[in-house]
């Protein structure tokens, strides 16, 4: 089996959604395999502008396979909207979209926590996109963190309490008056992750 890999080298907004649009036309299986919310890729069709931040840019192909691998990083409240804006163009989501129960959730905290390490740094910021992306990825890689699947648990919100009170408390390590109102996110959280429980998930080592 071929399989065509595409990448991006100059640190993102060199137009991948459309290339991948444009290129995979006759693609059965579209994947992406990392990244976040933060991209933006903006497709056009019929005159009407979409803008995908987490759903792969073939999910407009009639016959296509579009998969959210497990190097992915998810806030449900970003994907919901995604998901929403889709609803009056009847595309079927539900069998034109797998999504890995490997890949990671970005919670409520992940975002704050972005945003108070970003303050923290003052004039040597690193000009992150405050999606909370990278403290995600840093919890991936210190095993802390929720994945997609946890939220077919019973303990979900056991788990996922345990991490955001861990992130709360790193909050307050950075020392920076961030103004937020946990509770107003957590509504809206746990509300996107009812709709995400109503899609596809699939487990599979090879994504």
């Amino acid at each position: 089996m071929t399989v065509d890999l595409l990448l991006g080298l100059q640190w993102g907004d060199e137009g991948k959604g459309k290339i991948v649009d444009v290129l995979t036309s006759k693609y059965d299986i579209i994947a992406r395999f990392q990244g976040g919310p933060n991209a933006g890729h903006t497709l056009e069709f019929d005159g009407i502008k979409h803008v995908l931040r987490t759903i792969p840019s073939g999910i407009f192909h009639e016959n296509s396979t579009n998969i959210i691998g497990n190097g992915v990083v998810i806030d449900p409240v970003v994907f919901k909207s995604e998901i929403d804006g889709l609803a009056k163009f009847n595309l079927d989501i539900k069998n034109k979209l797998i999504i890995s129960r490997k890949a990671h959730l970005i919670l409520p905290t992940h975002r704050l926590l972005d945003a108070a390490s970003e303050a923290a740094k003052g004039k040597a910021k690193i000009g992150s996109t405050l999606k909370g992306i990278g403290p995600t990825y840093m919890d991936k890689t210190g095993r802390n963190g929720l994945r997609v699947g946890d939220i077919e648990l019973d303990d979900f919100n056991e788990r996922y309490r345990v991490l955001a009170d861990k992130h709360e408390e790193m909050i307050k390590f950075y020392n920076v008056d961030i103004q937020y109102n946990l509770p107003e996110l957590e509504k809206e959280f746990f509300e996107a992750i009812e709709d995400l429980k109503k899609l596809t998930l699939l487990t599979a080592k090879s994504i």
